[in-house]
């Protein structure tokens, strides 16, 4: 007997009428075929017609800062740098209790939204090791429902910094997936070039994935990516190398983003780039035009790299709001890329699902026979409604096993002259 079926469904791709079996915490068969008469379920699931999706992923984020808005204090101007410089003074005021419990609640908002996997990079720049063994105990406690990967994240610079990559090789030793760095933030050019080399250097050599803040800066001359496709080039890392921000290729000049990019694909680079928070970020030095410094999203995924939207901040020192929602990062890519094609808007929905789990190496990520069970039902019947309406998740299962679900989203009009209706912005 199946554990679950689920038919009547509409899939990403745009097959309808689909049924979804699921054994075992695994999917068994994906067709249009099974019915429930013709199955023995012990649960049955009627979608409806509505959109089942794999479940949301989210590429970049900072679990050790999020929900600590206004400790100690609120950054008024709104600047990358008075954010690093907030976290700088609420550090030495976090215990391993309170980062912790906002994690956890975060987490609890990401099950609610469908978010089942999260990248977070994590500060190793403090020697003690407090939010690195903090998102370990955190990674430990959800992974029954979300798949939380970390990097060692050298906010304060792995060269600017007293021991800072002595910090950040003790965090990967104590079980941080991935190696981080923010080559921007160094003293000099020089120095940022140095540690992209050594910190791919030390990827290379422990076998880890590698993820840079890169270029989070209105300077068309800071160009670390550059370094960072040339390293991977070098130690042959390609498809294991993530490309953060890169909000500088919005300022550099169209001859030089024509050298770069081949570069950047033959190393196969992927990129995150954090729509909310690159457009609340950059520009602050500008009055108009105003610059909205979120890198070049169509051209980079037309160079053939994967590229994902990222959520990065929810309501700490860089950013005040965010819900956990990544339709609705989705839908801010779509605007600020102007990605408004039918194609284009179907990507945007690829860059909060597919293309992040690809990026994250997740394993049994998917919509086919094998994959995990891992689904969200969204009040939609296309990946670009789901986007327009940011779609009530009916429904979220982990492994099979239901984790979330929400009531349908409804308007009842009792409009002078007219029958009462009940509708929620379809159209049929």
């Amino acid at each position: 007997m199946l554990d679950l079926l689920i038919h009547n469904a509409t899939l990403p791709d745009g097959r309808s009428h689909m049924s979804v079996a699921v054994q075992g915490g695994r999917i068994t068969e994906v067709t249009q075929g099974l019915t429930p008469e013709a199955a023995q379920a012990a649960e049955v699931v009627d979608a409806g017609g509505m959109l089942l999706s794999s479940p949301f992923v989210d590429a970049h984020f900072h679990m050790d800062a999020t929900l600590s808005l206004g400790l100690p204090r609120l950054n008024q101007s709104g600047t990358l740098l008075e954010g690093i410089a907030l976290w700088g003074e609420l550090k030495p005021h976090l215990t391993f209790d309170a980062l912790v419990n906002r994690a956890l609640a975060y987490c609890d908002w990401a099950v609610a939204n469908g978010l089942l996997a999260i990248r977070s990079h994590v500060d190793t720049s403090d020697p003690s090791m407090l939010a690195v063994e903090a998102l370990l105990a955190v990674k430990k406690k959800v992974a029954p429902y979300i798949d939380l990967q970390l990097v060692a994240f050298p906010q304060d610079g792995v060269l600017r910094s007293k021991g800072g990559v002595d910090n950040l090789k003790k965090a990967l030793s104590l079980g941080v997936d991935v190696v981080g760095g923010i080559p921007h933030f160094e003293r000099t050019m020089a120095d940022g070039a140095a540690s992209v080399k050594l910190l791919c250097e030390l990827a290379a050599e422990q076998g880890k994935l590698v993820d840079m803040h890169c270029d989070e800066s209105d300077d068309p001359l800071s160009r670390h990516v550059e370094t960072l496709a040339f390293e991977t080039n070098r130690l042959g890392l390609h498809g294991r190398v993530t490309g953060s921000h890169l909000t500088s290729m919005h300022s550099m000049d169209n001859y030089y983003v024509s050298k770069l990019l081949p570069l950047m694909a033959e190393a196969q680079l992927s990129v995150v780039s954090n729509p909310l928070i690159n457009i609340t970020l950059q520009g602050r030095h500008d009055t108009y035009p105003k610059r909205r410094g979120m890198t070049r999203v169509p051209e980079i995924m037309a160079a053939g790299m994967a590229v994902a939207f990222g959520q990065d901040c929810c309501m700490d020192p860089w950013y005040s709001m965010g819900s956990g929602d990544m339709l609705e990062v989705a839908s801010m890519g779509l605007h600020v890329a102007q990605m408004t094609s039918q194609p284009a808007m179907q990507q945007c929905f690829d860059a909060v699902t597919t293309n992040p789990a690809r990026i994250l190496h997740l394993e049994g990520y998917g919509l086919e026979k094998g994959c995990q069970a891992d689904l969200v039902l969204l009040q939609a019947q296309n990946p670009i409604e789901a986007i327009r309406l940011k779609a009530t998740r009916l429904k979220v299962w982990r492994r099979g096993a239901l984790v979330a679900q929400t009531p349908a989203r409804t308007v009842t009009l009792t409009l002078p002259g007219r029958p009462a209706t009940t509708s929620f912005l379809h159209i049929k």
